[in-house]
């Protein structure tokens, strides 16, 4: 799969998912470490990267958006914050949520498992 990683997240998750096999980016690497939401929202989309936040504005941005593009992965407070947990329960449980993410989803993950909602959130 293709990642950006978002600011609020570490480097060395991005590094564990590219170890991993994935196409991965960290939004620093582009130089987006001051960006808006909507601008990392806009670059992901643009690559056909699923973003990988902690950040709960993604949500209601994508809501706002009526859109598909680009799936979420939100890690939720609760969820272990280790850089290395964060992406052993990712790359676990790829394969339960790859084509959700493929097709348009917000994969919000906490510790006690992985929530899918399908996009576009306003329903049409």
């Amino acid at each position: 799969m293709r990642f950006l990683v978002d600011q609020c997240l570490s480097v060395e998750l991005a590094e564990r998912l590219a170890a991993a096999g994935h196409d991965d980016v960290h939004v620093a690497s582009y130089g987006l470490s001051r960006a808006d939401d909507e601008e990392i929202l806009a670059r992901a989309a643009a690559e056909g990267r699923v973003l990988v936040s902690a950040d709960t504005d993604f949500g209601g941005l994508l809501a706002a958006r009526d859109v598909v593009v680009p799936s979420v992965v939100l890690f939720r407070r609760r969820t272990r914050r280790r850089p290395h947990e964060q992406a052993m329960i990712l790359l676990t449980n790829l394969a339960v949520v790859e084509e959700d993410l493929d097709t348009g989803a917000i994969a919000v993950v906490d510790d006690a498992g992985i929530r899918i909602r399908r996009l576009p959130i306003g329903g049409t």
